[in-house]
């Protein structure tokens, strides 16, 4: 029983912190959403690829500051494991609404899987990468 308690705080804590993630893209906030990746973190997105908490941090500020300006990103996650009380794997559907739009346009729907490290009974994103949905 012990396993399946801690296992559902696991999924609650993981839900909370991409709650937090995109909090912090409503209030386009890289400083606060780059605090939640591990320091040697990962992102590929669209043909690009950035390593590094800072260079995270700036690829998102560089976002907000032009092609993303005012925007609000969108994900539900379809699947979140937890592997060995460490490491969850997350699945999900995401997108990016631009100013005065209700839902993602096809071109910009995405199936992203997030990586994610317990640290000091913290999660954190370990990597985070995006294929197009269809």
């Amino acid at each position: 029983m012990t396993t399946t308690v801690s296992q559902s705080t696991d999924v609650t804590a993981v839900h909370a912190l991409l709650a937090r993630f995109y909090d912090g893209w409503t209030a386009h906030d890289a400083d606060a959403m780059a605090a939640l990746y591990v320091e040697d973190a990962t992102v590929a997105i669209t043909g690009q690829f950035h390593q590094g908490r800072s260079a995270i941090r700036d690829f998102l500020a560089g976002g907000f500051a032009g092609p993303i300006k005012g925007s609000r990103g969108v994900d539900t996650p379809l699947d979140v494991r937890i592997i060995n009380g460490n490491t969850a794997i997350v699945v999900s559907t995401a997108g990016v609404l631009m100013p005065g739009e209700q839902s993602v346009p096809a071109d910009r729907q995405r199936v992203a899987t997030w990586t994610l490290s317990k640290q000091d009974d913290e999660w954190l994103i370990a990597s985070y990468a995006t294929t197009p949905a269809h």
